[in-house]
């Protein structure tokens, strides 16, 4: 039957065959966020698919079903609400636009950079409910 303890498990065997140094190191470049090209919503996405629908002389509706999605989710995409992320694919394909623009660094981060101020602090934000 065949039932005799086998030698070594084979994730054993493996782990033994890298190098010494390699082995607490994970693959993690699937998942990173940090590794990935930074993209986002371009701040007048509404504006963009209304215009591609209207120079292609579609409806919501006709759009809708070539997307094969609901006029609800044409409308309120292009109302301002920000559509997901397959959706927006389909926006992009469907109508031939660009709808992922390269985030802009905009905001402004003190990490690193030598300034007088304390920074805001919880009792600040606070305050300024008040």
């Amino acid at each position: 039957m065949n039932l005799e303890p086998k030698q070594e498990a084979p994730g054993l065997a493996q782990a033994r065959r890298r190098p010494a140094g390699k082995q607490n190191q994970r693959r993690f470049n699937k998942n990173n966020i940090m590794s990935k090209q930074e993209k986002e919503l371009a701040d007048n996405f509404a504006k963009i698919i209304l215009t591609a629908r209207e120079n292609k002389g579609w409806t919501q509706a006709q759009l809708g079903q070539r997307m094969a999605e609901t006029v609800n989710v044409i409308k309120s995409a292009e109302s301002g609400k920000p559509p997901a992320d397959s959706v927006i694919k389909k926006f992009e394909m469907i109508l031939g636009i660009e709808l992922m623009v390269e985030a802009s660094s905009d905001h402004q981060s003190m990490i690193g950079q030598p300034s007088n101020s304390r920074g805001m602090t919880i009792g600040d934000y606070l305050k300024d409910l008040r």
